[in-house]
C-alpha cells in the first residue's frame, strides 16, 4: 500500500531531518511510531499525506508515484484526500468552519460523497459530539476538537490514518474510544506517540526514530517496549538516581509526555 524507497527530506537551507529511509506499509497494518520530539515523526505524517514532499527517494501509494502534480487536483488526488488523512496534534490547525456539523460535513461535501447530513448525524453520535454540532469549533475544549478533527476525518471512511498523538487531551473515556475504534477498523493505521503505555494498545508494528531521524527499529512493539537499552539511545525514557534509606541506586524511568 505505501512503498517508500530511500526518502530524504530537508527544510530549505536547514539540515536533513531525515535521509535514506525506507519503509514498506500493508494494508490494514497497525503502526506505532516512537521517538524524541524533532526527530521526523510529524514531518514523517505530512510526507504520507501529501502537505509535504520527499527531497530525495521515492514514494508511492497502491503503485503511484506520490507527486506535487498528482497530488494537486484531479480523480487521483481525490481518491488520495479521501484514502489518506492525516489527524493534526493540535486540532486547532484543522478547524475552520463556523459550525461543527460544517466541520464534520466540510469533506464530504467537498469530495461529493452523498448523504452527508446522515453521516454527519452517525459521526457526531459515535463521538459524543451531537450536542456540539450548532457550536463553533473555536469555542469547545481542546479535548472536544480533538473529537471534532477526528469525526471530520473518520467520516470519510479512509483506507489509511495517519494519527499524530490521537489521544492526547482526550478524556479517559473518549480515549477508550479511540483506541477500540483502532483495533477494530480495517484501516491502514500509522500512529505517532510519546504514551509507551499506550503503545502496545495502539499498533502491532513499532518504528523507532532517533534524534537524526534514523530508522533504528523496525519490529514488534511489545520487543521494543521490553527493550530499555533501545528506548535510552531513542531518548524515549531517561536514567536517574534513586534514593531507599541509605541505599542509592539507578535505572532507566518510562514517562508518558504529552
Amino acid at each position: 500500500m505505501i512503498e517508500l524507497d530511500r526518502i530524504g527530506f530537508s527544510w530549505p537551507e536547514g539540515p536533513a531531518v531525515f535521509k535514506d529511509l525506507s519503509l514498506r506499509v500493508e494494508t490494514g497494518e497497525k503502526l506505532v511510531v516512537l521517538g524524541a520530539n524533532g526527530c521526523g515523526k510529524t514531518t514523517l505524517l505530512k510526507l504520507l499525506n501529501g502537505l509535504l514532499f520527499a527531497t530525495s527517494g521515492d514514494y508511492r501509494y497502491r503503485g503511484d508515484p506520490v507527486t506535487r502534480q498528482l497530488v494537486r487536483s484531479g480523480p487521483w488526488a481525490n481518491r488520495f484526500r479521501r484514502e489518506m488523512v492525516l489527524l493534526f496534534q493540535h486540532p486547532e490547525a484543522m478547524l475552520f468552519n463556523p459550525t461543527v456539523a460544517d466541520e464534520i460535513g466540510y469533506g464530504p461535501r467537498q469530495l461529493g460523497i452523498p448523504d452527508s447530513d446522515k453521516l454527519i448525524q452517525e459521526w457526531a453520535g459515535r463521538l459524543g459530539l451531537q450536542p456540539l454540532l450548532e457550536k463553533a469549533p473555536y469555542n469547545l475544549s481542546g479535548g472536544e476538537k480533538k473529537k471534532v478533527a477526528l469525526a471530520a476525518l473518520l467520516v470519510l471512511e479512509p483506507a489509511c490514518l495517519l494519527l499524530d498523538e490521537p489521544i492526547a487531551n482526550l478524556d479517559p473515556r473518549s480515549s477508550g474510544w479511540v483506541v477500540d475504534y483502532l483495533l477494530a477498523t480495517e484501516a491502514t493505521v500509522i500512529i505517532t506517540t510519546h504514551n509507551l503505555s499506550m503503545a502496545a494498545e495502539l499498533g502491532e508494528r513499532c518504528l523507532i526514530m532517533d534524534e537524526r531521524g534514523t530508522l533504528c527499529f523496525d519490529g514488534p512493539v511489545k520487543q521494543a517496549l521490553a527493550d530499555m537499552e533501545l528506548l535510552q539511545q531513542a531518548n524515549l525514557v531517561h536514567r536517574h538516581q534513586h534514593r531507599h534509606g541509605a541505599i542509592s541506586h539507578s535505572h532507566p524511568h518510562v514517562h508518558d509526555w504529552e
